[in-house]
């Protein structure tokens, strides 16, 4: 079948196969592979993207489901996914790395949809993000830190 799909504000035409996954047409058909496969069940959120601003896990969302929508992947030169990368070296928000893409987005779209993201609220919107290796402080410290950033640069430009 045919999909039309915007990527990272690109669009993409392609003939791809119905039951092919977001992730896989992203990885695969795309080859921007900082979006990672971890569990191919929904559990660990490595594989986290925006669709149309929304937090969605690609494993989970079939490219199909993608037609005429607006992907967001860690590879999306906005701004504030810098400001966000940053944020994460500085607080020492990752280790492997492995699960870093879909922390980093899913931290995009809590900054996104949160004027004051308190702890509470970051821990809720990163429950379905497991990290392995470095505990959720230096996370959740890399988020807060991310939206002090925003916050100044946002402050700043008025």
């Amino acid at each position: 079948m045919m999909v039309n799909i915007n990527v990272n504000g690109r669009e993409y035409k392609k003939d791809i196969e119905p039951r092919m996954l977001l992730v896989s047409f992203l990885r695969d058909e795309l080859n921007l592979t900082g979006t990672h496969i971890g569990c191919d069940t929904s559990n660990c959120g490595a594989c986290t993207v925006l669709m149309d601003g929304k937090s969605v896990k690609s494993c989970t969302v079939l490219a199909a489901q993608a037609n005429n929508h607006e992907i967001t992947t860690i590879e999306s030169s906005d701004p504030k996914l810098d400001v966000i990368k940053q944020s994460f070296v500085e607080e020492n928000g990752l280790q492997c790395g492995f699960c870093t893409p879909g922390m980093i987005m899913q931290t995009f779209y809590i900054l996104e949809n949160s004027e004051d993201a308190d702890e509470e609220y970051i821990k809720k919107n990163l429950r379905g993000n497991l990290c392995r290796c470095t505990g959720y402080k230096s996370i959740i410290d890399s988020v807060k830190k991310a939206e002090e950033k925003v916050k100044g640069e946002i402050n700043v430009s008025k």
